[in-house]
């Protein structure tokens, strides 16, 4: 088996592991709870919860990679007990399925960029809604896109660490923010701007109640990649020399800086036409193209230009993230079973490729064959989030508060004594008591018990 690979540069550390957390949902969530939970307000609350239990969880993951450099499940079993090993077997096995149905939703983007070049997402807010269920409701088109995406991820990943995942980090990075800061300039000189501006960005502190408290706990854990092994697994790419806290810390800014950008993509277009912005598929899917239209209906040109980046923008997010999922499963099998990293990622791809086309047909053709009342691509998001992420995430912390020798998390954290403890004990006391307690109270919020 070949060498196994490391980050070549800091810069990469920061553009790929942020690339894991940048998703789909910094784009149709977070602007839109930030807008409806107070705006500002909002933020500043997320930023404590980031500072309190994403940078915490980040690092704890970090510790778990770096020092055992290896695959996940290799990792918890070498930083820990022998049957730590099974939080890494957890975190392998849920990045999995939110793979599979994740690339459904990416395939999803990818339709409409084609069909924004090709001008076929052009007519009023009738003709796009049927337009999605025309397509969505395909029993063929949407699992050929999905698995597309999929494979267009087995590719990156199977050249490896270096020539595949820094590499595509690097260029799908920068694009997406010149993209984003492209179509951010675009939407704020429109007329009336300033109205989405404001809804996004004025504090308003009589919005702000534990409902909203624990909104931002929530999306502080989602957004930051906790609980997939994600984290792990890149961190197992780390030089020793990496700074974890600084990485950690860098890497959420960054992630909450693409957020708020989303924000002032989205609302300040939307309220220029006197449309309310929802969130989820349908404010991509439905909402954002007639926005689009609308908002710029006196330079369509223009307009048409702002879609096509936009849906670019939308496949470069999902798929940093896809290729992050997909490497968790593939590294694991590339160093178990000592297969060649292509053969490995086959594996990866042909499980995911079938969770793919089951969960586009459990929305489309097949919506009426259920799981628990739900759609089988429901039913993934709602185990992984409900369930599987916050479990991982709370036992990795459990393991690194309390089982894990104080000395070895010390000398990760201060790279075997050449960086300062300053936050040390800090840290330690957030791992133990804050981080887990934030997410059992995520955990219970999920299922409304609280």
């Amino acid at each position: 088996m070949e060498k196994r690979g490391t980050f070549g540069s800091k810069l990469a550390i920061i553009l790929t592991t942020a690339g894991s957390a940048v998703g789909l949902g910094n784009i149709w969530r977070f602007p839109f709870m930030t807008g409806q939970n107070g705006g500002a307000a909002f933020i500043l609350i997320y930023l404590g919860c980031v500072l309190i239990l994403g940078i915490p969880g980040m690092i704890s993951e970090f510790v778990v990679g770096r020092y055992s450099q290896s695959n996940a499940a290799r990792a918890y079993g070498n930083v820990g007990f022998r049957r730590a090993k099974y939080i890494g077997y957890l975190g392998i096995l849920t990045s999995t399925i939110i793979l599979g149905f994740y690339a459904v939703v990416a395939g999803w983007c990818l339709q409409y960029l084609y069909a924004s070049i090709t001008g076929k997402l052009v007519g009023d807010t009738s003709y796009i809604i049927e337009y999605f269920k025309n397509f969505s409701s395909d029993p063929i088109r949407p699992c050929l896109w999905g698995v597309g995406f999929v494979l267009i991820t087995h590719y990156v990943v199977a050249k490896g660490v270096n020539d595949g995942i820094e590499r595509a980090s690097k260029l799908l990075m920068p694009l997406l923010l010149m993209l984003l800061v492209i179509i951010v300039i675009a939407s704020c000189l429109l007329p009336g701007a300033s109205k989405g501006i404001e809804f996004l960005l004025r504090p308003d502190f009589s919005k702000v109640s534990s409902n909203v408290f624990l909104e931002a706990l929530g999306q502080a854990f989602f957004s930051l990649s906790l609980g997939t092994a994600c984290l792990c697994t890149y961190a197992s790419y780390f030089k020793k020399d990496t700074n974890l806290v600084k990485s950690a810390t860098q890497i959420a800014l960054l992630d909450t800086m693409i957020a708020i950008l989303a924000g002032l993509m989205i609302f300040p277009a939307a309220f220029s036409v006197g449309v309310q912005p929802d969130s989820g598929p349908s404010l991509i899917f439905i909402t954002l193209p007639n926005v689009f239209r609308q908002a710029f209906v006196s330079m369509p040109a223009v307009g048409f230009i702002i879609a096509i980046l936009f849906y670019a923008l939308l496949v470069f997010a999902a798929l940093t993230s896809t290729i992050s999922m997909h490497e968790i499963g593939t590294a694991f099998f590339h160093e178990e079973l000592h297969l060649p990293r292509n053969k490995a990622a086959w594996i990866l791809t042909t499980v995911c490729g079938l969770i793919t086309i089951f969960c586009s047909l459990s929305v489309g053709a097949y919506s009426q064959i259920q799981v628990f009342g739900m759609s089988l691509m429901d039913f993934c998001d709602s185990l992984t989030a409900q369930i599987m992420l916050p479990t991982g995430a709370f036992f990795t912390s459990i393991l690194i508060g309390w089982f894990v020798e104080r000395k070895l998390v010390l000398n990760e954290f201060t790279n075997n004594g050449t960086l300062k403890a300053t936050f040390f004990s800090a840290y330690l006391f957030s791992v133990k008591f804050i981080v887990p307690l934030c997410i059992l109270l995520i955990f219970l919020h999920q299922f409304h018990i609280i």
